[in-house]
């Protein structure tokens, strides 16, 4: 017994695959309020599509320019997580 490997073409025997997982990183990480913490994101050029809290949005604007850059976000991709995170509630049920 062979398992097969008798009719598979020599050329797909020669073949190389990387080894390991491969190294990619997502374009942009959806999440909920709660996971405020950008700085990882930011540091690995991550977008990150969270909203920034009321709380933390006026003291920002409190600031006023030394508040830093307001926080931009994707409402659409943010829509999406919403809709999605009820689907796997669904499951659940």
């Amino acid at each position: 017994m062979t398992g097969g490997a008798d009719r598979m073409p020599a050329a797909a025997v020669r073949v190389r695959l990387p080894v390991g997982r491969p190294r990619t990183r997502p374009a942009a990480v959806a999440g909920d309020k709660a996971c405020s913490s950008r700085a990882h994101l930011r540091k690995h050029r991550i977008k990150a599509v969270i909203p920034e809290k009321k709380d933390q949005a006026a003291k920002r604007r409190k600031k006023g320019s030394r508040g830093g850059r307001p926080v931009t976000h994707d409402a659409d991709l943010y829509r999406d997580r919403n809709t999605v995170e009820r689907a796997i509630n669904k499951m659940k049920d």
